[in-house]
């Protein structure tokens, strides 16, 4: 099952570069960049794993991407690639609406808290 990307700008333009289409497309650019910290989100605030922990302040959400499940809207969800504010780049991963999986925690009151910086991708995953 593939999964259709898109990302917004923030003046909503819509853009579907061919080199990334699938969620796990992202990840793997991501990994190859050592950029593929995942951010899990606890009562302490986000982490990865490393005893350090981020409040909304300390982060800025620097790239957006969406993917739409083809034929199941459950497929559906969203990569948010952040920056703290020590410099560690990594992502989070979330379904859209009814489908989140963050139930023990307010993720989507923590997400609208993080500053956006929005950054081209090709700055992003530049060599």
């Amino acid at each position: 099952m593939g999964f259709g990307f898109q990302y917004h700008t923030k003046a909503n333009s819509m853009i579907k570069p061919a080199e990334m289409t699938t969620l796990s497309q992202v990840i793997e650019k991501l990994r190859m960049k050592r950029q593929d910290n995942e951010f899990l989100l606890t009562t302490d605030g986000f982490t990865i794993g490393n005893g350090k922990f981020f409040q909304a302040h300390e982060l800025k959400i620097i790239k957006t991407f969406r993917f739409e499940g083809e034929s199941d809207p459950s497929d559906s969800s969203i990569l948010y690639l952040m920056e703290g504010n020590d410099g560690t780049i990594g992502y989070s991963v979330d379904a859209y609406g009814a489908f989140s999986n963050h139930d023990d925690v307010d993720y989507n009151g923590f997400i609208v808290k993080i500053p956006v910086e929005e950054r081209d991708e090709q700055f992003i995953f530049a060599d």
